[in-house]
């Protein structure tokens, strides 16, 4: 009975390591899994860091891409307003010669056998004329001429007005200068005059 009883014993204390065993697996396990949860929410900041980021820098690119946009516009406005009253010169230097420049910039040029001095120089002055609008055209600056349309203060500078019997009051009649915009945005006010 005595090795009975040893036995019990033993077996007690084999249950005893095998619950003290289980217990400090279960802490190992637990403690793993606290470490697991803490390495997942870990890598979660990291990847909600890197997409914030990587969303951060996309709206920067086209931010960056926008403001260069927007200042090669204002670069091009500031450029075309310099050089309109050039424009506005060298149509009148034309007009003074008898030259009209509606035709456009592939209207054919006109030619003689004998050409003055005032022909060629007129010519030369034309062909200025033809080019610097071409490059301004080739900008995106475009001329309107408003003659015949109602006043509109947001395109049009009035700089005198005259009774009209053949058109109604706030009419154009004339335009002593033609306007220009670039992309839509009116650079320099047509200078109109006006039907009283």
């Amino acid at each position: 009975m005595a090795d009975r009883g040893t036995e019990e014993r033993v077996d007690d204390a084999e249950v005893v390591e095998d619950a003290d065993a289980h217990d400090a697996a279960a802490e190992t396990v637990a403690a793993d899994l606290d470490a697991l949860g803490a390495a997942q929410r870990e890598r979660d900041e990291y990847l909600d860091l890197a997409q914030r980021a990587r969303a951060d820098f996309e709206n920067y690119r086209r931010r960056a891409a926008t403001d260069v946009a927007a200042a090669e516009r204002r670069g091009r406005a500031a450029l075309a307003k310099d050089l309109v009253p050039s424009l506005d010169n060298l149509e009148r230097a034309l007009r003074s010669a008898g030259i009209e420049i509606d035709g456009g910039e592939d209207a054919p040029a006109r030619t003689s056998e004998e050409v003055s001095a005032r022909d060629a120089l007129a010519r030369g002055v034309e062909l200025v004329y033809r080019e610097l609008r071409g490059a301004l055209a080739r900008s995106g600056v475009e001329a309107y001429d408003p003659a015949g349309d109602s006043f509109d203060p947001a395109l049009h500078e009035a700089v005198s007005s005259r009774p009209a019997e053949d058109a109604a009051q706030g009419t154009v009649l004339e335009t002593v200068d033609k306007g220009y915009r670039l992309d839509g945005q009116v650079l320099r006010a047509a200078r109109v005059i006006v039907a009283e």
